[in-house]
């Protein structure tokens, strides 16, 4: 079976700070993998450069055997909060809208069976009430809600999210975390920047320990090892006195 997908040695740079360095790796079907790595770890660029919103120096990659350019349409992407323009004069469902114009096409109007489907996405979000809200109006745990129904509309094979769980309250947690879960259980493949090491083991069975090149990656029960956390952040952290490996 083919690697969902599979990275060979890519390097990427700000300006002239190189933040990626010959990463490589692979990731199978119908995992949820968690990416940590200290703050300036080159988490969210990885994401970037794999979804070319950011260009490499070096190195390959591919999605289900193709290229991004022939597999982006099975790839839905949910970014930073902190990246996006709130005050953007829109409400909850045009916003949902957003994820199926690939199939739409950007100079048509939606019909009545795709505000259907987002009206779908936003009741699984439990934000079905919020339609109409103008997404400025909304708060960070229901923005946040609001860009995994525009992800999920899209149907897709391979999930990207960027810290999705950053600043969220704990009902907005267990609401993203139990969704991304049931995508798993379709068989679906979800890759997640995460902040907070603690619930590592709790909500992902595999990790990706990069800090600026791959440190450690494979099953949770096997790479989250008090030695690659080490490893991972150069020094130790007060909750790892209670972490087995």
């Amino acid at each position: 079976m083919l690697p969902v997908i599979n990275v060979n040695q890519l390097s990427a740079s700000y300006r002239k700070n190189k933040v990626l360095d010959r990463v490589g790796f692979e990731v199978r079907p119908g995992t949820m993998t968690s990416i940590v790595g200290p703050n300036g770890a080159g988490k969210s660029t990885l994401l970037k450069v794999l979804l070319e919103l950011h260009p490499k120096l070096s190195g390959t990659v591919s999605f289900f055997g193709e290229t991004y350019a022939k597999a982006k349409e099975r790839i839905g992407y949910v970014p930073q909060r902190g990246s996006v323009d709130w005050d953007f004069p829109t409400n909850a469902l045009d916003v949902v809208l957003m994820g199926l114009y690939g199939r739409i096409g950007w100079l048509k109007w939606p019909r009545k069976l795709h505000r259907e489907k987002a009206l779908e996405a936003l009741h699984q979000m439990g934000m079905a009430d919020y339609a109409s809200r103008q997404i400025s109006q909304l708060s960070g745990g229901q923005q946040q809600r609001v860009f995994l129904a525009r992800a999920l509309i899209q149907d897709a094979d391979l999930y990207f999210l960027d810290e999705p769980l950053a600043g969220v309250d704990a009902a907005t947690e267990r609401a993203i975390m139990d969704t991304l879960k049931l995508l798993k259980s379709k068989g679906r493949t979800v890759l997640v920047v995460h902040h907070d090491l603690q619930t590592v083991e709790d909500y992902f069975d595999h990790v990706l320990l990069l800090n600026r090149t791959v440190v450690a990656h494979g099953p949770t029960a096997d790479a989250f090892t008090r030695e690659n956390i080490f490893r991972t952040y150069g020094g130790t952290l007060r909750w790892m006195e209670g972490l087995s490996g």
